[in-house]
């Protein structure tokens, strides 16, 4: 392993270049390069779990100017299927979408819309956390919101945790499935991803740290494991050109959680994701663990923090070195009626907007020129959509919610390469804390 903060020991695979751009502190402001082109960091990737953010498609995310969005494995795979993507010509012909697209490994939705088995043979997961359940969990953005728990009884899990792998039954249908390191990479390879990431166990907070470590252990063997079966195909398939990104755990325990970044490193990704984090720690537990996962994992390559769309918990990333940021968060608010805006969230529902003739969003234009979503609408329109269950209404509170966080991180970015970030930072946990 390299010294703290260097260069990755393993030789860089070059499908996910990281250029840092400007510096202030630990907070960076980079440009990631993969085979499909370029995207700016920080970024924020909104959620489109089944191949769509919900309420959204792809002339959408151009007109909101996103650079990468999400997709889930476990979701795809289940339905329509990986064979029926990959006959579609992969995930951006079948979604329509020219950007960057990442997918998760699918192993946390595997465990966390199961019952609990109990004891290091499943580490579990409930719904939980700070900003959302986790890092995309049950509830309304999964078919299956039911949380573990349970009386621990394995005939009644939905999964089952081996050395080998997950077994498993669909929450759409109940079938029994498996799936392994191998499978997770060759499903995703498959679904045409440009970013996929490793198989992980994610335990929820807080647990016996008995079961923090078994998960740990688990994911850097299934880790090394992926790893090899990203590089078989690649010697198949050179043009392929997709990344790989390797998960570190280890939960709010900054000894473990540096370990698990140092093995994950040692083992040589295209970029790295913090998993294992918002999922129920509070945000100062979550604040040193993280530090001890920047501090190890190789400047020179993309760090991504899964599942955390609360901007307070955002700029703090951001100060501890990390680009990458995912979360259901924007869309989950916005179809309940819940806006993000410079003051903070407010519940469109409320009875004082009845008559409020105000724009949702009354901050000026993009420096691109485009307007923002919610300029158009007043808040009284918006709260009588909501209250005859219109769907326009969630539709324009998701566009409004995702274009809020992306203005984030983009204004992140420009106080980064002003010298300014520890003022913005000040200023948005002024609102947001």
């Amino acid at each position: 392993m390299s010294a703290a903060g260097g260069d990755s020991a393993a030789s860089p695979t070059g499908t996910a270049d990281f250029e840092l751009l400007a510096a202030d502190g630990q907070a960076r402001r980079g440009r990631v390069t993969t085979a499909r082109g370029t995207f700016q960091t920080p970024v924020f990737m909104p959620v489109g779990t089944r191949g769509a953010v919900i309420h959204l498609d792809a002339t959408d995310y151009d007109e909101l100017g996103l650079e990468v969005v999400l997709a889930n494995t476990y979701h795809l795979q289940a339905r329509p299927g990986t064979d029926v993507v990959e006959s579609m010509g992969g995930l951006h012909r079948f979604t329509g979408w020219d950007g960057h697209i990442l997918t998760d490994s699918g192993g946390f939705q595997i465990m966390s819309l199961g019952r609990r088995t109990g004891g290091a043979d499943q580490p579990g997961r409930r719904t939980g956390g700070a900003d959302q359940p986790g890092r995309r969990t049950g509830g309304a953005d999964q078919p299956d919101g039911r949380s573990g728990g349970g009386d621990g009884a394995d005939h009644d899990a939905k999964s089952k945790v081996d050395d080998e792998g997950v077994t498993f039954r669909s929450t759409y249908d109940g079938t029994k499935m498996r799936m392994t390191p191998e499978d997770a990479v060759d499903i995703q390879r498959r679904l045409g991803a440009d970013i996929q990431m490793a198989l992980d166990v994610c335990p929820e907070l807080p647990a016996p740290q008995r079961e923090v470590r078994e998960a740990a252990r688990r994911t850097h063997l299934w880790a090394a494991r992926a790893a090899a079966a990203m590089s078989e195909a690649r010697r198949n398939n050179p043009a392929s050109g997709q990344a790989l990104f390797g998960i570190c755990q280890g939960g709010a325990d900054p000894e473990l959680r540096r370990h698990s970044a140092e093995t994950i490193a040692g083992i040589g990704f295209d970029g790295y994701g913090i998993g294992g984090l918002s999922v129920g720690e509070s945000r100062a537990e979550m604040g040193p663990a993280l530090a001890a996962a920047t501090g190890v994992l190789p400047a020179d390559r993309p760090r991504y923090l899964m599942g955390v769309g609360d901007p307070a918990r955002i700029v703090d990333a951001i100060a501890a070195g990390v680009d990458m940021f995912d979360c259901v968060l924007p869309s989950r608010l916005g179809r309940h009626g819940t806006a993000l805006t410079p003051n903070g969230r407010i519940n469109i529902r409320n009875a004082r907007f009845a008559c409020d003739s105000t724009p949702l969003d009354d901050r000026p234009p993009r420096p691109d020129g485009r307007a923002q979503p919610g300029v158009r609408f007043s808040r009284g329109y918006l709260r009588h959509l909501m209250s005859v269950n219109e769907p326009t209404a969630g539709r324009i509170l998701t566009l409004h919610n995702i274009a809020f966080l992306a203005d984030l991180v983009s204004d992140a970015r420009a106080a980064i390469e002003a010298g300014q970030f520890a003022a913005f930072r000040t200023q948005v946990n002024e609102v947001w804390s």
